[in-house]
């Protein structure tokens, strides 16, 4: 039976994670032994532990936590695992990558991100992966882009499936976040970090409220700008109408009773976030960036503008805002956008055709 440990290092079970459970959970079904660290304490360890795998929780502590290399290592010798896949940037990429080849194993990487690195670091880190994932095609440009050798990588875009949730009603949301019944909702669903465009979006709210008088704004997510992102949302001009919604584990219910999902990233490896807003029927605003044009179809289930553009981005949310046909049929084309091209099956089978291509077809 082929064995495989996979290492995630997010904590807050965001979509980098929720792929691994995804990939985890479709492996395992295929008669794969899979192993899975992650870090102590955290959503990711609790949601892990629900999976057809072994789970390992321990310190994990970022890209100088030396010591994850011995931590690992142990666990490599009491596992003996046939490969390692890692699937997170901070410490496993580089460490966990150290402790897989001290170990003699074949070593997957997942990149998720669209982000340009240097030469140097593009020589030094590439060298150590067998072979590399691309979640999307973009980040396979910016790979070969980067010199990294194009036998080493291969495209396996994430994929999707709605939870079988029972979901909110529209009055229902409103209720929950205490906005009025006629509310026009919108959502970013992202970590509050600066390149997914939180600013970009606030910067708009003024000429959006003004052309729809009813806008709520919600930002579901944790992340290091909460307090900058706060204090806006308090001012005098928008107070009441935006609201950090923080995370939120029953989100996939929450979804369907937006009118509209908001992704104005600058960078972007394909979002998770914009398949599960398909998945949902939600009808799409993202910029055209990164891997966002992969999964935001323009005029199919969203619409696509230029990042960091506040004119654009305000005209699409407000077009979209007073065309109910136009939005709904958005949402339906995305439901079928994400059976037809996102499954679920088809991220695992592409992984498994990496794992057989190292290991031996047998395998």
């Amino acid at each position: 039976m082929l064995k495989v440990m996979h290492v995630e290092a997010g904590e807050n079970f965001y979509g980098g994670a929720r792929q691994v459970a995804f990939l985890i959970d479709g492996l395992a079904r295929r008669g794969v032994d899979n192993v899975v660290v992650c870090p102590r304490q955290s959503l990711t360890a609790r949601r892990m532990a629900e999976l057809p795998a072994k789970l390992h929780a321990i310190t994990m502590a970022g890209d100088l936590d030396l010591p994850l290399i011995p931590r690992l290592r142990r666990l490599l010798r009491v596992e003996q695992p046939d490969l390692l896949h890692l699937h997170s940037r901070r410490g496993p990429e580089i460490l966990g990558a150290i402790a897989g080849r001290l170990h003699g194993l074949p070593i997957v990487y997942s990149r998720r991100n669209d982000h340009r690195e240097s030469p140097l670091v593009t020589r030094f880190k590439y060298r150590l992966y067998d072979r590399v994932v691309a979640i999307s095609a973009a980040i396979g440009k910016v790979l070969e882009d980067s010199g990294v050798p194009p036998a080493k990588v291969r495209i396996v875009r994430s994929a999707f499936t709605p939870e079988p949730v029972t979901p909110l009603s529209r009055d229902a949301l409103r209720a929950e976040f205490g906005l009025p019944a006629d509310a026009f909702v919108i959502a970013i669903v992202a970590q509050l970090i600066r390149r997914k465009g939180h600013a970009v979006l606030l910067d708009a709210m003024p000429r959006l409220l003004a052309e729809i008088p009813t806008l709520q704004l919600l930002f579901f997510g944790k992340g290091s700008l909460h307090d900058e992102l706060q204090a806006r949302a308090s001012s005098t001009a928008l107070a009441g109408r935006v609201h950090l919604a923080g995370y939120r584990e029953d989100l996939p219910k929450l979804l369907e009773g937006l009118d509209l999902l908001v992704h104005p990233a600058f960078a972007e490896g394909l979002g998770v976030s914009l398949l599960q807003a398909s998945a949902n029927g939600v009808a799409i605003v993202a910029s055209d960036a990164g891997g966002i044009p992969e999964a935001v179809r323009d005029g199919v289930n969203g619409v696509l503008v230029p990042p960091h553009e506040v004119a654009p981005l305000a005209d699409a949310i407000i077009a979209l805002a007073r065309d109910d046909t136009r939005r709904h049929a958005l949402g339906a084309a995305g439901r079928r956008l994400i059976a037809d091209e996102f499954s679920v099956d088809a991220m695992v089978d592409g992984n498994l055709a990496v794992y057989r291509e190292l290991l031996g077809a047998d395998r």
